[in-house]
């Protein structure tokens, strides 16, 4: 029994996932962010299904690529809940999890990552990476690729429609992803889980793929 978060952006959700399935998602909606109520919405969802704490197995978190105050409060939240009980903790690439919605052997992800730019991936038909995770204009993204994927996947799929049907990927699909991802990074913690990854909550990182404005933007006096 895995509690799974997603904070990375503004449609977040929590989830409950058990030996491959997803027993409950629920999502949840915070412009304002979820720093103010993400505990109160697990309490609920655990009271809701008769569960505590000391009934979880583990705990995960997106990782991002997402908002970088979003990212921190699910890591963090994890992290705490882990150290409390004693269980381990994952995180999830929300690229990954939103390949974990397609059904092709090569599966592209898409993601906007403002600025004109995209955060890409490719991944098989398990969820495994094929061409990492970057942030790049999205036709200097598809030229780079060594082959099409067989499949684009996002969120907002409508964004890149124009691009990709200039492109010489135009024939490829093109599917929406769910929003809420709560219930895929609870599946593909499950899986690490049941592979026996240590899950060390001390381990885990955020997966920014690009970095924070304050960073690109720094001069030093």
């Amino acid at each position: 029994m895995i509690l799974a978060v997603d904070t990375t952006h503004e449609f977040g959700s929590l989830a409950l996932t058990h030996e491959g399935r997803v027993l409950v998602e629920r999502p949840l909606y915070s412009p304002d962010g979820f720093g103010h109520l993400l505990f109160g919405q697990i309490q609920e969802l655990l009271a809701g299904h008769g569960l505590a704490l000391r009934d979880l197995h583990g705990f995960a978190s997106a990782s991002g690529p997402g908002s970088f105050t979003g990212v921190r409060i699910g890591l963090t939240c994890v992290k705490g809940l882990a150290e409390a009980t004693g269980r381990p903790a994952f995180g999830v690439s929300n690229l990954q999890a939103i390949a974990w919605f397609g059904t092709a052997a090569r599966r592209g992800v898409l993601l906007d990552a403002r600025r004109g730019e995209i955060y890409g991936a490719v991944y098989d038909e398990a969820c495994r990476i094929v061409s990492p995770e970057v942030v790049a204009k999205l036709p200097a993204w598809l030229a780079a690729l060594s082959e099409p994927p067989q499949e684009f996947l996002s969120p907002a799929i409508e964004v890149f429609a124009p691009a990709l049907a200039a492109s010489a990927a135009a024939s490829v699909p093109r599917v929406m992803s769910p929003r809420a991802l709560a219930g895929a990074v609870g599946l593909l913690a499950g899986r690490q889980l049941a592979a026996g990854v240590a899950g060390d909550p001390a381990a885990l990182d955020a997966n920014y793929v690009r970095r924070s404005d304050a960073e690109l933007f720094w001069r030093e006096p």
